[in-house]
């Protein structure tokens, strides 16, 4: 699928874009490369043979209304929940959904994306681009209580999907429930991740998934 580009500013930063506030032109070029995460299919699921399968703004509009919901339920911050639900994924946007099967480490994996992400935000005000930044990096430490919800949510919104698409397309995703368990840190997830897995058909075993050691597809 062909990317947005968000024309020539994007990268400038250093030619004067950063200014405090974001121009309406920086802010258009920013949102113009949001557009890709509409398109982008979530790699697991396509080497899955998933037919149709959702894309990386599906998960993310999903999984941050999970969030909403969860963090009143474990008492933490609602708005920050929210936040971290649509920038945790943004970088994909230049990068695309990179999977253990690509080759790279964790550690170049995320400072690909880290530079994805400085660059997508180099057409914003140094507002926005810092506040974006940190978002970003919080979900990524996973240290803060609402990082550690949402870690958990992204895994929640991953099996709720595999038993969507086995329902779905008959097929057995039991592998990524697999990974799962066990690795859920609040109690919110767990029960929902149980209600999840009542739901489930019942299926013969298939090849395992790209998956990490935490539970999660790239």
């Amino acid at each position: 699928t062909h990317k947005k580009s968000a024309g020539p500013q994007v990268g400038c930063a250093a030619q004067g874009r950063m200014t405090a506030g974001t121009s309406a032109e920086g802010a258009v070029n920013f949102i113009t490369l949001l557009a890709n995460l509409k398109t982008i299919k979530r790699a697991g699921w396509v080497q899955r043979g998933v037919q149709d399968p959702e894309s990386v703004a599906c998960h993310m509009y999903r999984m941050s209304m999970m969030a909403m919901l969860a963090a009143d339920l474990e008492g933490v911050d609602q708005s920050r929940c929210l936040k971290l639900g649509l920038v945790h994924d943004m970088a994909e946007a230049l990068v695309g959904d990179i999977t253990p099967g690509d080759g790279l480490s964790k550690e170049d994996k995320h400072q690909l994306e880290r530079s994805a992400l400085q660059e997508m935000v180099s057409t914003l005000g140094s507002r926005a681009a810092s506040e974006l930044t940190g978002l970003w990096e919080e979900y990524e430490a996973g240290v803060s209580p609402e990082a550690r919800l949402l870690k958990d949510m992204d895994k929640v919104e991953m099996i709720m999907t595999a038993q969507e698409y086995e329902e779905d397309q008959v097929k057995d995703l039991g592998e990524f429930f697999d990974s799962t368990r066990g690795k859920f840190e609040t109690d919110t997830a767990k029960e929902w991740a149980a209600e999840i897995e009542n739901r489930r058909p019942k299926i013969g075993n298939i090849k395992e998934p790209n998956i990490d050691d935490e539970g999660t597809f790239w």
